[in-house]
C-alpha cells in the first residue's frame, strides 16, 4: 500500500510507476505537475521565453520556477496503473480540480472531494474527514 500527498504524491507517481501496490491513496495530490508550474508562471506574471533564457526565477510568494524541471516533467509524463483513491478539497488553491478528476479518470481512480477542504487537511473537520475516508479505503 502507498499513501502519498501533495508533492509526495507526484515523487511517487513519477518514481514508482513501474511498481505495482495493491492500493494507492492520494492526499490532495499534485497530478499534473507542468499544469501547476504554468499556473505558477501565470501567477508570478512569467512566461516560457522568460523563464527558458533566466533559467530560474524566484517568485514573490516563494516558489523557484525552473526551466530544467518544467523540461523534466515534458519529457516524463506520468504513467500509473495501480488501484488508486483520490482524495482531493473542494477550496483547493494548488490543483485544479479539472486536472485531478481528468488524471482519475485516465487511470480508473476514485475521486473524494471533501467540501470546504483545502489543499492542506489541517483543521480538526478536515482531520477527522481525511481519517474517515482513509478508514474507509483500508476496509474497502
Amino acid at each position: 500500500m502507498l499513501i502519498a500527498n501533495g508533492i509526495g504524491a507526484y515523487f511517487c507517481l513519477d518514481t514508482l510507476s513501474d511498481s505495482m501496490f495493491d492500493r494507492a491513496l492520494f492526499i490532495s495530490p499534485i497530478v499534473n505537475m507542468e499544469q501547476l508550474i504554468q499556473d505558477m508562471m501565470a501567477w508570478a506574471g512569467v512566461n516560457e521565453e522568460e523563464l527558458c533564457r533566466r533559467k530560474e526565477i524566484l517568485t514573490e510568494f516563494g516558489e523557484t520556477l525552473s526551466w530544467k524541471y518544467l523540461c523534466y516533467v515534458r519529457e516524463h509524463p506520468i504513467e500509473w496503473s495501480s488501484k488508486t483513491d483520490i482524495l482531493y478539497g473542494e477550496k483547493d488553491h494548488l490543483i485544479r480540480i479539472d486536472t485531478v478528476r481528468t488524471f482519475a479518470e485516465k487511470i480508473g481512480a476514485s475521486l473524494t472531494v471533501m467540501p470546504d477542504g483545502e489543499h492542506w487537511f489541517h483543521a480538526a473537520e478536515q482531520m477527522d474527514f481525511l481519517d474517515e475516508w482513509v478508514q474507509k479505503r483500508l476496509k474497502a
